[in-house]
C-alpha cells in the first residue's frame, strides 16, 4: 500500500491543515449537558424494530444536509444496549475513507475499530463540510448532537458507552467534544491531534487517549502534548514528562498516567514516526493491518464498562423542531418563560409567570437555535455574558451565540454561548421569578417542556 494516500490521505491533510491552521477558528460554540445518574441507561430505539441499517444517511443540522455512514453489528440485538463510536476522517478525507478502511480494508475500518469491536458496537463516520471540522459557530458539536438524536431514536445504545476518535483534523474534533461534550462521551482517543475545531468548555474531566509520532511535521507533538495536559489537569492525574522513543527506534511508547481521578484515566502514547494514524514498529512504514494502534485504542475503551462511573448524560437534541411556536412551560412551577409586561423593548426581562397563552409567552424555534418571540425578538444572554445568575432578556435578532439555544432531552435548555442551562433564580416557582443561565445541574429549576 502506499503511504499516507490508502490508509488514511495524509499527504492531502498535511497541504489543507497548513492552510486551516490559520483559520480554524476554532469554533467556539456547544455545550456540555448535565451529568445522568451512574446507571446504564436505555435509548429510545431499545427495544424497537430498528428502521437504520448498514448505510449512507443525510439529516438536516442547523440549516444544512450533513451525512455520515452508519454500521449496525451483524446480529443486532434491539434488546442489547451497544457501544457506540464515532470516527472522524481528516482533512482532505471523507467518511467513506473511514468507512472503507481505504486498501487496507476492514481491518481498518473505523480505524480498526470495527475489526476490534467484533460486534459489539455501533459505528459512525461523518462527513465533515468541506471535507474538514472547523466546527464554526459550533455546528459540527450541533451535528454530533443530531447524529446522536436521530441514532438513538432508533437504536439500542447504552448511553454510559459513547466514544470518539480521528486522526488529524479528526483529531481536532474528537478534542473538540472531549472539551464540550465531557458528560456525553465516555471516553476519546485522539490521532496527531492540535486544537483546530475549538475547545468549547474544557474545564470538566473525561477519559482521554493522545496518539502521536515524535518527528510529525504537520502537527508538532507539542501540540498533542498541549491537548494531553489539559485533561491530565481536569482529570486529577499526577504532573509528569511522559518517557517518548527516540528518533530511529522505530518503536513507541506507552504510558498510563498515575494519580488520576477514579474512572478518568489518561494514556500517552508516542511513536517514532511521522503524522500518521497507523504505525508499525521496526518500521516506518504505516498499514491499518498490522498497526499496534488500532489494538491499544479498543484496549482503552473498552475497560470501560456498562454503567461504570462517571455516567454521561442522555442524548442532547440539539434544538426544538425548526417552526415549532407555543410556550416554555417550566417543569418545577408548571409557569411559562414570559416577556415582563409584554413589552417589545429591547432589553425587556424575561421571568416566570403563569401560563396564559399570549403572544409574549410564545416562542418559536428556528433551524439556527433562536427562540423568536413576537416575530422579530430573540432570547438572549445579556451582554452576551458566560457567569454564572446572567439574566435573560428580549433583543432583536441578530444571529449571535448569545441568542442560540439547544433544547436536550433531560428536558434542560442550554444557552449555547455560555454553555449554561436556562435557569430558575433561586429555584423560585413564583410570579415574577428572574429567568437566568446557570451552570447545568439537572435540577427542576432547569428543566422545560414545551407546550
Amino acid at each position: 500500500m502506499s503511504r499516507h494516500r490508502t490508509i488514511f490521505g495524509a499527504v492531502v491533510a498535511a497541504a489543507g491543515l497548513v492552510l486551516a491552521m490559520g483559520h480554524a477558528a476554532l469554533g467556539t460554540s456547544g455545550a456540555a449537558a448535565a451529568s445522568g445518574a451512574a446507571v446504564a441507561a436505555a435509548t429510545a430505539g431499545c427495544g424497537k424494530t430498528p428502521t437504520l441499517r448498514n448505510g449512507t444517511y443525510t439529516i438536516q443540522s442547523g440549516g444544512k444536509s450533513r451525512s455520515f455512514i452508519l454500521r449496525v453489528p451483524d446480529g443486532y440485538d434491539a434488546n442489547r444496549q451497544y457501544r457506540l463510536i464515532f470516527a472522524f476522517h481528516w482533512r482532505g478525507g471523507t467518511m467513506n475513507d473511514v468507512s472503507s478502511g481505504g486498501t487496507s480494508g476492514t481491518p481498518w475500518s473505523y480505524y480498526g475499530l470495527q475489526e476490534k469491536s467484533n460486534n459489539s458496537a455501533i459505528l459512525v463516520a461523518p462527513q465533515g463540510l468541506g471535507n474538514g471540522w472547523a466546527n464554526s459557530g459550533g455546528e459540527d458539536l450541533r451535528f454530533v448532537d443530531d447524529m446522536m438524536a436521530r441514532i438513538e431514536s432508533d437504536l439500542c445504545v447504552d448511553t454510559t458507552q459513547r466514544f470518539a476518535t480521528g486522526f488529524s483534523y479528526g483529531g481536532g474534533m474528537s478534542y473538540a467534544l472531549a472539551c464540550a461534550r465531557a458528560t456525553v462521551f465516555r471516553a476519546v482517543a485522539v490521532f496527531s491531534g492540535a486544537q483546530l475545531s475549538g475547545c468549547d468548555g474544557g474545564t470538566q474531566p473525561i477519559a482521554y487517549m493522545g496518539l502521536h509520532g515524535i518527528t510529525d511535521s504537520v502537527l508538532n507533538i507539542s501540540q498533542g502534548r498541549s491537548l494531553r495536559d489539559r485533561f491530565v489537569r481536569n482529570n486529577g492525574c499526577t504532573a509528569q514528562n511522559p518517557p517518548e522513543p527516540g528518533q530511529g527506534s522505530r518503536t513507541h511508547t506507552l504510558t498510563t498516567y498515575s494519580g488520576c481521578r477514579s474512572g478518568y484515566p489518561v494514556v500517552w502514547a508516542a511513536f517514532d514516526n511521522g503524522h500518521m494514524p497507523g504505525p508499525v514498529d521496526g518500521t516506518y512504514a504505516e498499514s491499518g493491518i498490522t498497526t499496534w494502534t488500532k489494538t491499544e485504542v479498543w484496549k482503552f475503551f473498552s475497560q470501560f464498562q456498562s454503567g461504570s462511573d462517571p455516567s454521561p448524560s442522555p442524548t442532547p437534541t440539539p434544538s426544538a423542531t425548526p417552526g415549532t411556536t407555543g410556550p416554555i412551560r417550566g417543569v418545577a412551577s408548571n409557569r411559562c418563560v414570559d416577556v415582563t409586561g409584554a413589552s417589545q423593548n429591547n432589553g425587556t426581562a424575561v421571568v416566570l409567570w403563569d401560563c396564559n397563552g399570549q403572544s409574549n409567552q410564545q416562542w418559536t424555534a428556528t433551524s439556527s437555535g433562536e427562540l423568536r418571540v413576537y416575530g422579530n425578538k430573540c432570547l438572549d444572554v445579556s451582554g452576551a455574558g458566560t457567569a454564572d445568575g446572567t439574566g435573560v432578556l428580549i433583543w432583536d435578532c441578530n444571529g449571535q451565540n448569545n441568542q442560540k439555544w439547544r433544547f436536550n432531552s433531560d428536558g434542560s435548555i442550554t444557552a449555547i454561548g455560555a454553555n449554561k442551562c436556562l435557569d430558575v433564580a433561586g429555584s423560585s416557582t413564583a410570579n415574577n421569578a428572574r429567568i437566568q443561565i446557570w451552570s447545568c445541574t439537572g435540577a427542576g429549576n432547569q428543566r422545560w417542556t414545551r407546550t
